[in-house]
């Protein structure tokens, strides 16, 4: 199997049911078969725990911490190194910051980034892009 890191963007299309959320549920069905878990950021875990604690509130915001604690999903630490390439990828490319720590884990771990975000397209042939789409 490839190696797959999730975008926040990837996730929340999953849990709301978006366009590609089917992609990113066969994804998810494949990396528990295969006991190869996708991989996430913790600053991008934290973007989707903030985002829901905004909209629906902390209790809501605490189920889905735990929700995504049950899913194949290896949340990766922002080290040092992590943290220079994503500050790279910030400094030539101009994403938002938290999107940077999504690419550069892609890049570090040689693996395709899944997101719903268009932010990355400037990024070119730097990290390979799987944009989940349709039902």
């Amino acid at each position: 199997m490839k190696r797959y890191v999730l975008d926040a963007s990837a996730l929340i299309c999953f849990f709301e049911d978006r366009p590609g959320a089917d992609q990113v549920g066969r994804l998810l069905a494949q990396a528990a078969e295969a006991r190869q878990p996708l991989a996430m950021s913790v600053i991008n875990w934290g973007e989707i725990i903030y985002s829901i604690w905004r909209v629906r509130g902390e209790a809501a915001a605490n189920q889905k911490a735990l929700e995504i604690s049950q899913l194949p999903i290896l949340v990766a630490d922002a080290d040092l190194e992590l943290t220079r390439l994503a500050a790279t990828f910030k400094a030539r490319f101009h994403l938002p910051y938290a999107d940077c720590f999504a690419a550069a884990l892609a890049a570090q771990r040689k693996a395709v980034l899944v997101t719903s975000d268009n932010d990355f397209v400037c990024l070119g042939k730097q990290v390979k892009i799987l944009r989940p789409r349709g039902r």
